[in-house]
């Protein structure tokens, strides 16, 4: 088994950022990857113009490759957010008034997956208040997620490089799974498993997988320490991903690393060794 035997796809918000964006998905598919995701490309704006979204639909199109993950919008990420549904207020805002154009895009291209990132605690704001907006937010998301024909993902991230983001072990985050579920009664919300975030929290890997696999909507990984390409830390991903496969998991598998010093078109040579 081990790394032949996984569905990779690579994220094009992490690698090929040294090219436009309407140029990453040829480079992925010149080297080798027929499927790609992506963070929310238009950091700026939850709406942008229809023209810009034909335009990545084409390229996508052109280069043969299929967007199997997309982020709602996210606020500024790469930068402090973490996500927009919690953030009371304007990002809230923002947030609701993406959801129909995220989704509706994600239909244009035959996206099956939708992440919602749940945004940072706010300083003065009750936890409570943060958490009864997020699932009234989530709730919206995952139906419109239902509509295009979409799984809503819920993804953990980690304290030491987001200490504001309430979502940091993997129980919180099928915890908020169960109740966007519960309300909305689809079963269409499921857990983002991130490797790399999981064992920056110091996670036991193997047990979570093992008890939250059938749970599990997407993956995605990169090594630890340095989120780098896999063999440049000391997690022991064929391993891991070994165990999904096992445990029934047979979705895509994100490459969500840090090409490093190198151009992107040459961070996928663990893919060969």
């Amino acid at each position: 088994m081990g790394y032949t035997d996984q569905r990779f796809d690579v994220n094009l918000s992490i690698l090929f950022t040294e090219l436009p964006l309407l140029e990453r998905p040829a480079a992925a598919a010149a080297a080798g990857f027929k499927a790609v995701e992506l963070w929310w490309p238009w950091i700026e704006t939850p709406t942008p113009d229809q023209a810009e979204l034909d335009a990545l639909k084409k390229a996508l199109d052109e280069a043969g490759t299929q967007l199997v993950g997309l982020n709602f919008y996210a606020g500024q990420l790469p930068g402090p957010d973490r996500g927009a549904l919690s953030v009371p207020g304007e990002e809230s805002d923002r947030f609701r008034a993406n959801i129909d154009v995220a989704a509706d895009f994600a239909a244009s291209v035959g996206c099956k997956a939708l992440n919602a990132l749940y945004g940072n605690r706010v300083e003065g704001v009750d936890p409570d208040v943060q958490d009864e907006l997020a699932l009234e937010n989530l709730v919206v998301a995952a139906r419109a997620a239902d509509r295009v024909g979409a799984i809503l993902l819920i993804e953990t991230l980690n304290k030491p490089e987001s200490p504001l983001y309430p979502l940091v072990s993997a129980p919180a985050g099928i915890a908020v799974v169960d109740k966007v579920n519960e309300a909305t009664g689809l079963g269409n919300a499921k857990f983002l498993l991130d490797i790399y975030h999981l064992s920056m929290n110091g996670e036991n890997l193997p047990d979570v997988i093992a008890e939250y696999a059938g749970r599990t909507g997407h993956v995605q990984i990169a090594d630890n320490p340095g989120r780098g390409a896999p063999g440049t830390g000391d997690l022991p991903l064929e391993e891991l991903l070994d165990l999904l496969k096992n445990a029934g998991y047979d979705g895509w598998v994100g490459l969500e690393y840090k090409p490093g010093d190198r151009p992107s078109a040459e961070a996928f040579g663990w893919l060969s060794n």
